[in-house]
């Protein structure tokens, strides 16, 4: 048998580290301590885990002909530090364009399963809907019943003569609330009828009509010649990385698609939806700042009055330490 003795009383033990020191946005500061710690012969690594960051990095310290190393690490860690006894540097992307540093949240829905719960949510009895097999029906709540020898929760629907339908949570896809003439109810569809059939088949040849009529009018938008608008320089770059917030999957795709198509040879033609506070904004900054760094005048139109001011403030702020002159006017 084995004893193992402790050593009694508290023992300190000595970290020789610091935190990242912060460079406030000034890239001068940051090039001057990284060639620092390369002539005290520590490695310096750059976490963020958008890969994105390390190219806007990679292209901003080529501008500016810094001449650094750094090692790029595809992981977020909270706080940079430096480390004396190991000799390393570890500095984070947010800290460095001083951003917050966004908390990764769990992912309980996909986006399907999320817009299926959310039109459970908004559905009350009595109200319309419309089914893409059967048409329009009445919303009559939720019931359990058996299939396939097991429990499960339904969507109760009631259509022409009171007959019933039930549609399987999981063919939630197949339903939607139903968008008419505001005050005017729709009649109800009936079961087994071909009326919903034809009507489909009426809509669809009006829709391939459309369709059709839009193809050549963005063909001839196609011929016509625009401003081709020059790749991404050190501004644009510099200006994307000082957003204070990370950019979302969305805003990310929706910036680098306006951007691609302000780069090309004809007229751009876009539309962004999105709901309130989902950084739509930021992505109209961007393009705007792209057009007014090739020597264009950009005009932002908005509908009322308290909204000019509003953006006038906003673009104000994001372009305060760039060469843009921003102005605004009203009614």
């Amino acid at each position: 048998m084995h004893e193992t003795h402790f050593e009694k009383g508290p023992r300190a033990i000595a970290f020789h580290s610091a935190p990242q020191p912060s460079f406030n946005k000034n890239f001068d500061l940051l090039i001057r301590q990284m060639h620092q710690y390369k002539a005290s012969g520590y490695e310096t690594y750059i976490c963020s885990d958008n890969p994105k960051q390390f190219d806007r990095l990679t292209a901003i310290f080529r501008e500016l002909n810094a001449k650094v190393e750094f090692l790029p690490v595809q992981m977020a860690i909270h706080e940079g530090f430096v480390d004396d006894d190991l000799k390393i540097a570890v500095l984070t992307d947010h800290q460095i364009f001083q951003r917050y540093h966004q908390y990764k949240i769990k992912q309980g829905f996909s986006r399907e399963q999320a817009l299926n719960t959310r039109l459970l949510r908004e559905l009350s009895p009595g109200d319309f809907v419309t089914h893409i097999d059967h048409g329009i029906g009445k919303f009559a709540g939720l019931q359990k019943i058996e299939i396939g020898g097991q429990m499960q929760e339904a969507v109760r629907l009631i259509y022409k003569n009171n007959d019933i339908l039930y549609v399987s949570i999981h063919s939630l896809h197949k339903i939607a609330k139903y968008v008419g003439q505001e005050g005017t109810p729709p009649q109800l569809s009936k079961i087994g009828s071909d009326a919903w059939k034809q009507l489909k088949n009426r809509t669809k040849k009006k829709i391939k009509d459309i369709a059709a009529e839009l193809i050549k009018l963005y063909a001839k938008r196609r011929t016509a010649p625009g401003h081709a608008f020059p790749i991404d320089g050190y501004l644009q770059n510099e200006l994307e990385a000082s957003f204070i917030y990370e950019d979302t999957p969305d805003q990310s795709k929706a910036t680098a698609d306006v951007k691609a198509d302000m780069e090309k040879d004809y007229p751009m033609d876009r539309l962004i939806c999105g709901d309130v506070g989902f950084g739509k904004t930021e992505v109209a900054i961007r393009a705007a700042f792209k057009a007014a760094c090739d020597g264009k005048q950009v005009a932002i139109l908005v509908p009322t009055t308290i909204l000019a001011l509003q953006h006038a403030r906003t673009f104000s702020e994001r372009l305060s330490e760039f060469p843009i002159t921003v102005d605004w006017s009203s009614r």
